[in-house]
């Protein structure tokens, strides 16, 4: 049955039936995901929780890398602060696309309490009217936060009205923070609005003008050897000329889409042969509606990391143009340059304990490159638990018994585990080292956009940074020593995840 568009994508609690709280062994964790219910994850929950992710901010950090586009924050003022911390960093994604490029262009409506108790309707068509006046963008982003959805401002309406009064795209994006735990919604959230709102109006649009039958023939030759890849803010403009490098030497073209994206391009998403997802946990709400909807079929399986992760990723793209033999070759060309590339990092790095912290598909397959490197996983963490996951544990090489915690934030876990496990390295996300420097081990970013760390050159940069964070972790050690951890003895003393209930 087709994906239904709705004014608001569900909470993926519903929708995937994710969870937040799991403890155990990744053996235990297989052996639930193989079960006919699947676990039941979104049952279980904490009787007490330190802070968890908010998908109005990752809707926002997703929503900002969109070129031609001014966001307006439909709520407080302070529901936009985070992107303050960003805005250096989009900007230069952006102009690594287009050099004419300038900052990210945010507005917010503002709402105060006078606004909860009279609506926020007003304040909305003020900014709309002067964000398409001043700024002349392509598309309009309102992203609705928890405030609107409370006192029951109607942005999907308010926005159809005021559309045939300015020249750009209005979009609504509700992606209110209340209605989930699990900050991955914030994808859905996204999409939700660009496929009611944008695809579908620029698709619409280019069905109105007069095909030329040459310019018909050449463009369906492209589309049949181009590959639209999705791809994940964290992610830099360094991994998509290394994926682009391999599918070009496939002798395919490649599109890149959602982030630093122009609206434009969401035209652009049925003149291609293949959807790829590049992490399955972003992609799958949008790509199967293009499927149900346009016939367009799409991949969803591993995240192109590290050599095992990069080879399937190629061979399921080149399965799909009947190109596998040419594919293989071209792995077993990247395999043995790298191979040689990793010697002196592998002896360096051999036998030394890693915990990975991080989004669930890439967990997984940073694990398998640093088993690749030499070294053993004491412990994975992600934030939340899914499906997704089943192909990729399938060829997860780790021992059963290694422990993995499902958890949105709650660092006093964390702090629990990496104690009682001592590892060597720690590699989460970037943000979320500020706590864990404190433990005086050596922290690598499992992503940064100014850094590579997918296919082939990736893999030996995540190679090459590892070894040299852990050859140098002094000021880490300084941490410890001046900035001990939050968390009395008692803590320590405790079961680790004896905060965790099951339904």
């Amino acid at each position: 049955m087709a994906m239904k568009v709705e004014r608001a994508a569900p909470p993926r609690e519903d929708r995937l039936e994710a969870g937040t709280a799991f403890c155990g062994t990744c053996m235990e964790l297989r052996e639930r995901l193989g079960r006919p219910d699947g676990g039941c994850f979104n049952q279980a929950n904490r009787s007490f929780g330190q802070s968890f992710g908010c998908q109005f901010t990752l809707s926002l950090a997703m929503l900002n890398t969109l070129r031609n586009t001014v966001v307006i924050v439909h709520g407080p003022v302070g529901c936009g602060f985070w992107s303050v911390g960003g805005a250096g960093a989009t900007r230069t994604m952006k102009r690594l696309r287009d050099p004419a490029q300038g900052s990210t262009v945010q507005i917010s409506t503002n709402l105060d309490e006078s606004d909860v108790i009279s609506g926020g309707e007003k304040k909305l068509r003020e900014a709309v009217i002067r964000a398409d006046r001043e700024f002349r963008p392509e598309a309009i982003v309102v992203a609705a936060t928890c405030v609107p959805a409370i006192i029951g401002d109607d942005v999907d309406k308010i926005l159809d009205e005021m559309q045939n009064d300015v020249s750009a795209d209005l979009v609504a994006v509700n992606c209110e923070g209340f209605k989930t735990k699990l900050m991955a919604t914030a994808y859905d959230a996204v999409y939700n609005g660009v496929l009611k709102d944008l695809s579908r109006k620029r698709i619409e649009r280019e069905k109105l003008t007069v095909p030329d039958k040459l310019d018909d023939l050449l463009r369906n030759y492209k589309n049949s050897h181009t590959v639209n890849v999705f791809n994940v803010g964290s992610m830099g403009r360094p991994d998509e000329l290394e994926l682009a490098r391999l599918l070009n030497a496939l002798e395919l073209n490649v599109n890149f889409l959602p982030c630093f994206a122009s609206p434009g391009d969401f035209r652009k998403v049925l003149d291609a042969a293949l959807n790829v997802s590049i992490c399955g946990t972003h992609d799958d709400y949008y790509v199967k509606h293009i499927h149900d909807e346009y016939g367009i079929p799409y991949i969803i399986d591993t995240m192109p990391i590290g050599r095992k992760g990069t080879a399937r990723w190629l061979l399921n793209i080149a399965r799909h143009f009947n190109i596998e033999e040419e594919a293989k070759l071209l792995i077993e060309k990247e395999d043995a340059a790298l191979n040689e590339a990793l010697e002196p990092y592998r002896a360096v790095l051999k036998g030394k304990r890693a915990y990975v912290s991080g989004g669930e598909m890439r967990i997984f397959v940073t694990a398998e490159l640093v088993k690749d490197l030499g070294m053993e996983i004491a412990c994975l963490k992600s934030h939340h638990i899914d499906h997704f996951v089943e192909p990729v544990m399938e060829d997860l090489e780790i021992s059963g018994d290694t422990y993995i915690d499902i958890a949105s934030q709650h660092p006093f876990e964390q702090a629990n585990l990496i104690r009682r496990l001592k590892p060597d390295v720690i590699l989460m996300h970037t943000g979320g080292g500020n706590i864990t420097a404190k433990h005086g081990l050596p922290v690598l970013p499992l992503f940064n956009p100014g850094n590579n760390y997918m296919g082939y050159s990736g893999a030996f940069e995540i190679a090459y940074r590892l070894k040299r964070v852990i050859s140098n972790s002094q000021y880490n050690k300084n941490i410890q020593r001046f900035r001990p951890l939050p968390y009395r003895e008692s803590w320590y003393e405790k079961e680790v995840f004896s905060y965790i209930k099951e339904s």
